[in-house]
């Protein structure tokens, strides 16, 4: 990574060069920089001699349709409030290096932009709202900012001007820098997404209420409920990307035994990073035992012939939808007879929660679907008392099958999280709603309660069901599930 003349901070540059017209003062320089600073003469080259790169003409994102019928929704929601939704800022990782940024999911949903330090804001008008996206311009090539700021163009890449993104976005933009202002001296009641940007928070510390923003957050949440034309075709991409990933972690898993789970890990953090944006949460690459613990992300285990490959990840699209699917794989390419015993009643289970997937069913219909074929197995196999009415009163299976069967799918990997419980697990299905089915079963290494083979093995089979007017559709059918079409597909792959 590069070292040169680089203030401590942005903000540096920024007051130097609000100062600069009464009095020149001395840049801050990094410590320990190898330049001591930087002459008058080089100031000037640098001001002059770039060509003009403005973009003209460019087309409106794909989505600004949909994210303008959005944001016309929240106007209706709260008329005659000023609504303020940040995208946040960036991270520090360690001493000056940032985590990637990404935007937070209720900028993004209102208004495509995935870039930091955005803000959203809606003011009331006569007709509902003004909107307004504030963002930082263009680097200023006349101060420096652009090459002495360590977020200026030359360090971290050209940005969008302020004229750019109302093409793009169909939203009139405005300088951020100027908005904190313009909050503190805001009249009339205001709501802002609170956690992501503490700037703007403080600017209107003394004009929120915890209870009036958490309204705002659990609106949007429950906004993304139902999914609009776009975001199913967003995670039908997702999903498509997530299935080659599988594919290419089933070509590698000799070099995965040879090394370690973090084989697994990187390789479907190649597909992931080519495809899309990202992953969508961290990957589960939990081979053998490691299969039992539900959100193992350390993948930092050995890969054995003979184990199970227990692999829970999703690539994340450029615009910020997941998947979300989980296979229980083979290692060698064929179950054992426990093996397979375990994995054929999970995915009993799961064919009866996909099958309870309906609009006007209640949301809680395929959990409680996939937990009764669960029982009766856990009751066949004589490792938990019947009957099977008793075992699922008291809750007794989920000693094996620990998690809900599902979640709500979409810019989070568990989205619409804020939602109130009625609009959410005690609410019914509608069409346009997306949601995992996984049921499980996990049977700890150090589980007496079992017999010896069944202890270490962890199954999952998880799939993305998008619900439509006459039933589902699998949007993640295009990865067997049933394990004789498993063990024939990663023949086929690895032929």
């Amino acid at each position: 990574m590069s070292e040169a003349l680089i203030p401590e901070t942005p903000e540096a540059v920024l007051e130097d060069a609000a100062d600069q017209a009464d009095e020149e003062e001395p840049i801050k320089q990094r410590k320990n920089g190898l330049y001591p600073g930087v002459s008058d003469e080089l100031a000037e080259s640098m001001k002059s001699g770039w060509a003009d790169t403005e973009l003209h003409g460019l087309e409106p994102i794909a989505q600004a349709a949909h994210t303008a019928a959005r944001r016309a929704a929240l106007s209706a929601r709260f008329p005659g409030e000023r609504l303020v939704v940040p995208a946040g800022n960036l991270k520090t990782r360690s001493n000056d290096t940032e985590y990637p940024f990404r935007a937070s999911v209720e900028y993004a949903y209102l208004t495509g932009s995935l870039t930091e330090d955005g803000v959203l804001v809606l003011e009331p008008a006569a007709d509902g709202h003004k909107a307004t996206i504030y963002l930082l311009p263009r680097s200023d090539r006349e101060n420096g900012e652009f090459w002495l700021s360590g977020q200026g163009e030359l360090w971290v890449g050209r940005r969008h001007s302020l004229a750019e993104a109302e093409q793009l976005y169909g939203i009139p933009a405005s300088d951020v820098r100027e908005l904190p202002d313009k909050l503190r001296e805001a009249t009339g009641p205001v709501r802002v997404v609170r956690g992501h940007d503490a700037g703007i928070e403080a600017a209107l510390t003394d004009k929120v209420t915890a209870e009036r923003d958490s309204e705002l957050r659990v609106f949007l949440s429950e906004a993304r409920l139902v999914k609009d034309e776009f975001e199913a075709g967003e995670l039908q991409k997702a999903v498509d990307s997530t299935v080659r990933g599988f594919e290419d972690v089933v070509k590698v898993l000799d070099r995965a035994e040879a090394t370690s789970e973090r084989y697994i890990e990187g390789t479907f953090f190649l597909r992931a990073r080519v495809e899309g944006n990202d992953i969508g949460y961290g990957s589960i690459c939990a081979a053998g035992p490691h299969a039992c613990t539900l959100h193992w992300v350390r993948n930092d285990g050995p890969v054995r012939s003979g184990d199970l490959l227990l692999l829970d990840a999703g690539v994340e699209t450029h615009t910020l939808y997941t998947a979300d699917v989980t296979r229980t794989l083979p290692v060698n390419g064929t179950y054992s007879e426990i093996q397979k015993k375990i994995y054929d009643a999970v995915y009993e289970a799961q064919e009866a929660g996909i099958a309870a997937v309906q609009p006007g069913a209640k949301y809680r219909d395929f959990h409680d679907a996939a937990q009764r074929v669960l029982a009766e197995k856990l009751v066949e196999w004589r490792l938990v008392e019947g009957p099977v009415e008793r075992v699922l009163e008291l809750g007794l299976q989920r000693r094996w099958t620990l998690h809900g069967t599902g979640h709500m799918l979409g810019m989070d990997v568990h989205d619409c999280a804020a939602a109130r419980t009625e609009t959410y697990v005690d609410a019914t299905l509608e069409p346009g709603m997306c949601l995992t089915v996984e049921p499980g079963l996990y049977f700890q290494a150090d589980d007496l309660t079992v017999p010896q083979e069944y202890r270490g093995i962890g199954v999952r089979i998880e799939d993305d069901i998008l619900v439509t007017e006459d039933g589902n559709r699998n949007l993640s059918a295009g990865l067997p599930r049933r394990s004789d079409e498993v063990e024939a597909w990663m023949a086929a792959i690895t032929a």
